[in-house]
């Protein structure tokens, strides 16, 4: 079987569209709109097929070209990358998979978006408890070396009910938990850019499996899921 590639048309293509993002050049240049789509679409579903060997994939998500402009002071019709999801499998399996595909902008991300209010709480307690199990694997350095440091939003302050002081406070004050890893134009247009792509997500399986342990037990290590 063929090896997968991003072709350089597909960075030509959102390069143009970044140039003309307005809708009468989309829809004269709509039939090749379509033929980069599909080819991305593919390349993603070729990916899910890779996460599939080493982890459970229950959705596989690839977001629309057209933008949400209605509560935006960014008027422009048509976002400038490509984007897919990828969700884990199942109440026992928690996180997600990203990938954006974006001339100079490329990146992927995985973990934990938003969490519902309860899962967040859940969260926060087993890192008041004890975050040494956590720090553990995300501090490792083969991990770091691929991922760098948990990204995503975070609380200024301590959330309600829980000690400033604490030692694991930073850990505590995320409101997401999520990684990401940037990719240049050449790597992404490389053949072996698939692979590292799944190489880097395979590699957050220790993460992803402390955090889905942690939202299916309570903080006695019962199962939710009985």
């Amino acid at each position: 079987m063929a090896q997968r590639v991003i072709t350089k048309e597909v960075f030509l293509f959102l390069q143009k569209l970044d140039k003309n993002n307005n809708r009468e050049w989309f829809t004269d240049h709509k039939m090749e709109f379509k033929s980069i789509e599909t080819e991305v679409k593919d390349y993603f579903t070729a990916l899910k097929e890779r996460l599939q060997e080493h982890d459970e994939i229950e959705q596989q998500k690839m977001f629309r070209i057209y933008r949400d402009v209605r509560f935006s002071k960014n008027k422009t019709p048509y976002k400038t990358h490509f984007a897919g999801s990828f969700s884990r499998a199942g109440a026992q399996l928690r996180g997600g998979y990203y990938i954006q595909i974006k001339p100079k902008g490329s990146f992927i991300a995985a973990g934990f978006w938003g969490p519902t209010k309860e899962d967040l709480l859940r969260i926060r307690k087993e890192f008041e408890m004890d975050a040494s199990e956590i720090r553990s694997i995300i501090n490792t350095p083969s991990f770091r070396k691929i991922w760098g440091e948990l990204k995503g939003e975070a609380l200024k302050t301590a959330p309600s009910g829980f000690n400033r002081e604490h030692p694991d406070i930073d850990l505590i004050r995320q409101k997401q938990f999520v990684f990401v890893k940037e990719f240049s134009d050449e790597q992404v247009l490389s053949p072996e850019f698939i692979t590292m792509v799944n190489d880097s997500f395979c590699a957050l399986r220790p993460y992803f499996d402390l955090m889905s342990d942690i939202l299916t037990t309570d903080l006695n290590g019962a199962s939710l899921l009985e």
